[in-house]
């Protein structure tokens, strides 16, 4: 199981946070949100030499960083999304993967679950994800990626779903065996084939399509997920103003 960086991306949203560096190279508390991925991974038994990273914009901050990675460049990082971006990295996923977004921070103990879990899909959900939006108007409820789920089985997720009827927040994090890889990569491709270059989901197209387009196609299609929960050990970074919340969201997590 190969562990999958996704930072391909700049983060506008971060102003000048990110004028020579990725979003994932960000400090957050005074390390950079990449570096506390890594300790989350080191307390699962994952060594940096096995990450796979997807860079874009400003990779060679990273490549100068972490030359123990391995490394997959998306060049059309400024006109693709984190889906196609994951992709990049398609040779690695085979065997099964750990992938996670690269502009988060959580704790180790909910990739432990991850790892630990059983089931073919596996996505990391933050149970109590809705204190971090309080009083955060540059990045509403709105555009959390919320779940619905039975147990511990996922039924839906989407952005879409009423605040009050999520059963969390996705997280960014997710693990799939080399079984559920091989169904997540053949989605990918049949619908790769049947939407390149058109309007795909939520009024996205293809190219612009969100992991969770994917994931919540394949939901509609019978496919098995299940979920794995952290109470608070998890927060997204994606503008200034969450840099401004970080620390106090940390320090006041319920976990």
């Amino acid at each position: 199981m190969r562990p999958i960086i996704i930072g391909a991306g700049r983060g506008m949203r971060l102003a000048d946070n990110t004028a020579h560096i990725p979003k994932t190279m960000v400090k957050v508390m005074d390390r950079p949100m990449l570096e506390w991925i890594l300790e989350a991974f080191a307390d699962a038994g994952i060594e940096p030499d096995q990450v796979v990273f997807v860079g874009g914009y400003a990779q060679e901050v990273v490549r100068a960083a972490h030359p123990e990675f391995t490394f997959v460049s998306n060049d059309d990082w400024q006109n693709n999304n984190i889906l196609l971006s994951l992709l990049y990295a398609r040779e690695h996923l085979r065997q099964g993967f750990l992938s996670t977004y690269g502009d988060i921070v959580y704790s180790g103990a909910i990739v432990r679950k991850l790892v630990a879990s059983p089931h073919d899909i596996t996505l990391g959900c933050d149970t109590v994800w809705r204190r971090r939006y309080v009083h955060r108007t540059q990045h509403p409820e709105t555009d959390a990626e919320k779940l619905r789920a039975e147990g511990e089985r996922v039924t839906e997720l989407s952005r879409r779903i009423p605040s009050e009827e999520a059963s969390g927040e996705f997280i960014g994090v997710l693990k799939m065996s080399a079984r559920g890889a091989e169904t997540f990569l053949a989605h990918f491709d049949d619908r790769a084939r049947e939407y390149a270059g058109r309007p795909y989901r939520e009024g996205r197209t293809w190219e612009k399509a969100y992991l969770i387009d994917l994931l919540q196609d394949m939901l509609e299609r019978g496919v098995v997920m299940h979920r794995v929960d952290t109470r608070g050990e998890y927060m997204e970074i994606d503008t200034v103003q969450d840099l401004s919340f970080a620390e106090e969201w940390w320090r006041t997590r319920p976990a």
